[in-house]
């Protein structure tokens, strides 16, 4: 049957590649399924590759002998032009692809470069369009179940046909009248699909939700900031750092009832450990970013959760930025790796955060590792203090002149590095079991931060601070990309890059790391030195994730490109202003000599024997 399915779809009948669609439907079976098709890396099934969001590929066709003959293959337009954040998903003969608001999603024939199979485009309130924070992106969609799950920008949750596109359910999250909108990619687990939500700098209640395949149904709701019944915390069961968290752990950190508006927003990525069946993900800022509004740790602001799928309870937390003066947003991606410290092995957590600093952690427990910087310019704090017996263990110290309260309400803080941006954005970072290191794309900015009083309205900015940004001192480069050693706490090597390095990075068997540039440039490095091998430039800058697949027997890359994201706002949104995008108008003002505006899909393989 396969291979008549096969010599149909040759003959070009868009029936027959919706049948196959429908075999690869009936294959998945239900959620659980997608542990084993994980596991053929041949698909990519899930917006982080794997479960454990190492991005890695097992292919190897593509090696480090040959990559330097990668050409184009096809391409694909979106018509979009705003910051493509996310990427492809590739299930048997199909390829699933979604795009910034309006949020269009497009099932294309891999046997036919790219024909398009079908497309969902949602009718959506442009006004959504002003209280989306740091341009209109949209992180990718998920597999499961025979659905395509996308959430939109108008925190509507909508299930889609895998076969035909058609809408099988569609629920509303949040409001985004009050500045509640969706950017992250969903993630499913056996019978549910999770999803979060953006809006800190509008204050929204930052929080991840699981709901039912079948039917949209919520099954569990856990904030980020509230009462422990809120928070789906057990103040004697639920951990930070090997304690019991305490009743009104979050509660006794906030004044008055600010936790009501408190951000924490969970807009980055979700992976998870089916043995430990847990999921791990991090909140965002507190709001407002005039600190001296709110005084306290703000407790869970900038923490790595990590909870029960099934039932949404905290088993642990750990908080890195306690007291956030610096919009440090700990959404980051949460690597799972098994390796070896101090003689033993471990269940490891790898988390890089926006402070600077790349965290290593038992996942099992929350115990506390590594903690070291992974940017040297980074100067807020000299260190986390790790001693176990100390009243401050696992908090970072903090220099009192970069401190964005020290001096006062209203003036100006200089020279604070990391910028607000962060050493590493939400782009995600990859490790390669072969060597061991992880591979992490990242920003070489500073900032001035200028705190102002604020006040709530829902759905208006509720900010506080003035930033401008500009390149860490030592070179004019805004970004790096870098092999860290998660067990030691350093780095192995240091490619420069003129700005910041804002795509996902893909390891792969072949002993090739690719990332993609805000210039546009796919490149690829030498996993064990960071030589460039190949680099080819797309129509316009890439804040994408480049992933590989194989079909018919190849190996392709493909990356998405269109310039935009906080980075590329300026380009993206045609702001000129310095002060705009939260700082990042001024700081990225030279990429306009370098790309415009686009939104393509470009596919690389190898030429033909």
């Amino acid at each position: 049957m396969k291979q008549g399915l096969a010599r149909q779809l040759a003959a070009g009948t868009i029936l027959s590649s919706l049948l196959l669609v429908g075999t690869a439907n009936a294959q998945t079976g239900n959620g659980d399924d997608i542990l084993k098709m994980e596991k053929n890396a041949a698909n990519v099934v899930m917006p982080t590759i794997t479960y454990d969001n190492q991005r890695y590929s097992a292919l190897d066709q593509i090696n480090a002998s040959n990559v330097a003959k990668l050409q184009v293959a096809w391409t694909f337009s979106t018509g979009v032009l705003r910051g493509h954040e996310g990427g492809p998903l590739v299930v048997g003969d199909v390829m699933y692809l979604d795009t910034p608001f309006p949020n269009a999603v497009f099932a294309l024939d891999l046997n036919h470069e790219g024909r398009i199979l079908w497309k969902y485009e949602p009718k959506q309130d442009p006004n959504v369009i002003p209280v989306m924070c740091c341009d209109t992106v949209n992180r990718g969609v998920a597999y499961g179940n025979g659905k395509i799950f996308l959430h939109q920008a108008d925190t509507t949750l909508v299930a889609l046909d895998a076969k035909t596109g058609a809408l099988v359910w569609s629920v509303k999250t949040d409001d985004s009248a009050k500045g509640a909108t969706g950017t992250e990619a969903p993630m499913v687990v056996k019978d549910k699909v999770y999803v979060g939500v953006s809006g800190g700098e509008f204050g929204v209640r930052g929080w991840l939700a699981a709901y039912s395949t079948s039917d949209g149904k919520q099954v569990w709701r856990g904030y980020s900031e509230g009462p422990d019944a809120d928070l789906l915390v057990d103040p004697q069961k639920t951990t930070s750092l090997g304690k019991p968290v305490g009743a009104d752990s979050s509660l006794k950190t906030w004044e008055g009832d600010q936790w009501k508006i408190g951000g924490g927003a969970t807009w980055g990525w979700y992976s998870y450990d089916p043995q430990l069946n847990l999921i791990y993900y991090g909140t965002g800022n507190p709001s407002t970013w005039n600190p001296k509004q709110r005084p306290g740790d703000n407790k869970w602001s900038m923490t790595i959760f990590a909870r029960n799928p099934d039932t949404g309870e905290a088993k642990w937390v750990y908080q890195m930025t306690p007291h956030d003066e610096w919009d440090y947003d700990g959404v980051n991606e949460m690597i799972l790796a098994d390796q070896e410290i101090g003689g033993q092995m471990r269940h490891l957590l790898v988390h890089f955060d926006r402070n600077g600093f790349g965290y290593t952690l038992d996942r099992a427990t929350g115990e506390l590792l590594v903690a070291q910087k992974y940017d040297p310019a980074v100067n807020w704090a000299t260190k986390v203090d790790m001693d176990r017996s100390s009243a401050t263990y696992g908090r970072p110290e903090v220099v009192t002149k970069y401190s964005t309260q020290a001096t006062g309400e209203d003036s100006n803080t200089q020279g604070v590095c990391p910028a607000a941006l962060g050493t590493k954005d939400e782009q995600p970072a990859a490790f390669s079991p072969d060597t061991g290191l992880f591979y992490v794309p990242t920003n070489h900015v500073c900032m001035d931060y200028e705190p102002f009083r604020v006040s709530y309205t829902a759905g208006q900015p509720y900010v506080g601070a003035t930033l401008t940004m500009y390149p860490a001192p030592g070179g004019n480069n805004m970004g790096n990309f870098i092999a860290w050693d998660a067990r030691t706490g350093k780095i192995e090597w240091s490619d420069p890059e003129q700005f910041s390095v804002w795509s996902g990075a893909l390891a792969t068997k072949g002993g090739v790391i690719f990332y993609g540039t805000l210039e546009g440039y796919l490149k690829a490095v030498d996993a064990k030195t960071g030589k460039e091998l190949y680099k080819f430039k797309t129509p316009s800058g890439i804040i994408g994730n480049v992933m590989t697949f194989e079909h018919a027997g190849r190996q392709y890359v493909a990356v998405m490109s269109g310039v935009g994201g906080w980075a590329g706002i300026g380009l993206a949104a045609g702001l000129t202003d310095p002060h705009a995008g939260l700082g990042a108008v001024g700081g990225y003002a030279a990429l306009n000599d370098y790309t415009s505006l686009g939104g393509s899909l470009t596919v690389f393989s190898l030429p033909p024997n």
